[in-house]
């Protein structure tokens, strides 16, 4: 009976046990397999999606130096419609206040109009001399009334021409805002893909990125482009070229125009403002604006525009080499000038 009972008891637990470890064994069984890990993108990827991203983060460096040089021009249209606003007002209250004496004036006389004081006098001579006051003081009080209208229709014009130019400025804030955003991500983009490299890694992915760009240069003198080319240039060129090459060393800085870093439209910029030339900011309205030449006609301190988009630019200092700030992490350097490709030539003299 006792046995029994032990049986019974062991069979229970047993079922209990089976029961209690069923769901584990169900889930383990209908588990499904890992996916296996995606594959690792070789250093040649890498180095052309990081490409990429910098690119695109110029993109941005263009979009966002114009809308800060368009808000530059804002503000400083709106501080001049201000004091033409603050001038008008002034004038206003002169006007008031001259128009003013003339009502005092009439007041002294006892409020009789000069009109009515003309024709009560007896002395002809007084009628002479009244008549021709009476139509000096008329006209000046026409002209008195119409500058006060004119006046008063400027300041409408300046008032409206504020809002216009304050709307303006706000919409250049806010594509400020948006270009920054999108070069903060897309650098991060950059680093965070290099970071992931070991250091022996990163040394060749820059190995590959200067043999990409000798490949470039090579294939671009093979074609004999410098055959021909002139190494004469103006005075302004050679201040220039001699301000750019000093820069040599100085990091890259988006939006930078000096002295300390510089983006690449920065370094073209600031090289031609000191030689006197103002050119535009950016290197996308550096290639719009600047008379083109052909390339055959190229000659140090021109500027070399680079890809489709017009996103990068250096400036041609001969024997087939630029000066440039590449990218950011990178410094101002000199390069082949066929190291990129080229989009055309630009010349700010």
């Amino acid at each position: 009976m006792n046995r029994r009972r032990h049986a019974t008891a062991a069979i229970t637990v047993i079922c209990a046990l089976t029961v209690l470890a069923s769901p584990a064994l169900t889930l383990q069984a209908s588990a499904a397999p890992l996916p296996p890990p995606p594959p690792k993108k070789s250093l040649e990827e890498v180095r052309k999606e990081i490409e990429v991203l910098y690119r695109q983060a110029a993109v941005a460096t263009d979009a966002y130096n114009l809308a800060e040089e368009k808000t530059r021009e804002q503000s400083a249209e709106i501080v001049r419609v201000a004091r033409m606003i603050v001038e008008g007002r002034e004038k206003i209250e002169d006007l008031k206040a001259k128009a003013g004496a003339a009502a005092r004036a009439q007041y002294r006389n006892g409020g009789l109009p000069e009109g009515a004081q003309l024709v009560l006098t007896n002395d002809p001579q007084l009628f002479l001399d009244t008549a021709g006051r009476l139509k000096a003081g008329a006209k000046a009080t026409t002209d008195l009334l119409g500058e006060m209208d004119r006046t008063q229709a400027q300041l409408d014009v300046y008032a409206k021409d504020a809002g216009v130019n304050w709307t303006k400025l706000e919409a250049n804030r806010v594509r400020q805002a948006q270009a920054k955003k999108q070069i903060n991500d897309r650098i991060e983009a950059a680093k965070k893909l290099e970071s992931t490299l070991a250091a022996e890694e990163r040394e060749r992915l820059r190995r590959l990125e200067e043999q990409a760009q000798y490949r470039a240069q090579t294939t671009w003198l093979g074609t004999g482009v410098l055959a021909g080319l002139k190494a004469d240039t103006t005075p302004e060129a050679k201040k220039a070229i001699e301000f750019a090459t000093a820069q040599i060393g100085k990091p890259y800085g988006w939006g930078d125009e000096g002295p300390s870093s510089y983006d690449c439209s920065g370094l073209t910029q600031s090289a031609w403002g000191s030689a006197g030339r103002p050119i535009p900011r950016t290197s996308q309205e550096q290639w719009r604006l600047l008379p083109h030449v052909n390339i055959k006609d190229m000659r140090p301190g021109d500027l070399i525009v680079y890809f489709k988009d017009a996103s990068h630019i250096g400036m041609y200092v001969g024997n087939g080499a630029i000066v440039h700030a590449p990218r950011p992490g990178r410094n101002v350097t000199i390069a082949g000038a066929g190291s990129m490709e080229i989009l055309g030539v630009v010349r700010p003299m």
